[in-house]
């Protein structure tokens, strides 16, 4: 009923190594080589993988240079059309402020001939201007000059520096001489004054004024007879007048807001000027 298999090869010592090696030669060969090709196309593989890596780098580090030094080359140029513009800026403020100055400095013109005009106008018939003259202001009724400007360093650039403003004109009191038939004809002509654009109405004011003596007729002569009193009566006497002294300054409102006025008065040359500078965008129009 019970079966017994038993293997005596086991037991025999001349058997069983010969089995052992046949068992350990057929998992490796001794005089198999694919091992060794094996891993010398790795390694290869690897070298090859390694060089061609490398040459990438290089060729990526070429371009890189290539493009550095084009790079280079046009931050140059810009840099160079940076400076031009800069200086294009600089050129252009400084013609605005120089046009500006002159712009200022027609608008600040009050021609002599418009006042001696806009004042003869304003001359009521009872009233005979001798003189008109301009005296300076007293040092201490005098505007405060405007403090220089600190000189620019050497590395600024010009457009950093503002240019100058124009220095006000000389201003002076002008003061009008004359005799009127009375002081109601004097203060006639001290509010038509004050009523003038061209001149300053709070600075306008009657300094003097005196009743003079009677005044004896001068004597008309015809041909070579003189028309005297022959009568032997007393010589008639003419009313007296009043001698006359009003001081007033010129106005501070800039020419551009007096044009009409100007032009009024034949000041045609300051009036054109002005209007083609505020043609130009100078100026308030």
């Amino acid at each position: 009923m019970y079966g017994l298999d038993v293997n005596f090869l086991n037991d025999r010592p001349e058997y069983r190594p010969a089995v052992k090696e046949r068992q350990r030669g057929a998992a490796i060969a001794p005089g198999d080589r694919r091992v060794t090709f094996l891993g010398l196309g790795l390694g290869l593989a690897l070298l090859a993988l390694t060089g061609g890596a490398w040459l990438f780098l290089q060729t990526q580090n070429n371009q890189l240079r290539e493009r550095q030094v084009q790079l280079d080359q046009e931050l140059g140029l810009l840099k160079a059309e940076q400076a031009n513009l800069v200086k294009l800026n600089s050129d252009t403020q400084q013609i605005k402020d120089e046009t500006a100055a002159l712009a200022g400095v027609f608008n600040a013109i009050k021609p002599w001939s418009a006042t001696f005009n806009e004042i003869s106008s304003r001359t009521p018939p009872n009233v005979r201007i001798v003189s008109i003259t301009q005296k300076e202001l007293p040092a201490s009724a005098r505007p405060a000059s405007p403090a220089p400007s600190p000189s620019p360093s050497p590395g600024a650039s010009p457009a950093a520096t503002p240019a100058a403003a124009p220095a006000p004109p000389p201003t002076g009191i002008i003061e009008i001489k004359g005799q009127a038939n009375s002081f109601n004809d004097v203060n006639d002509f001290l509010l038509v004054l004050q009523n003038s654009k061209f001149l300053k109405g709070d600075k306008t004011q009657i300094t003097a004024a005196q009743l003079g003596e009677p005044r004896t007729p001068q004597q008309i002569q015809v041909g070579k007879q003189t028309n005297t009193n022959t009568g032997g009566g007393p010589q008639p006497k003419l009313p007296p007048e009043v001698a006359f002294t009003i001081q007033t300054e010129l106005t501070d409102v800039p020419a551009s807001e007096l044009l009409q006025e100007l032009e009024s008065q034949k000041a045609t040359g300051l009036v054109t000027r002005i209007e083609r500078l505020q043609q130009k965008g100078v100026g308030k129009p």
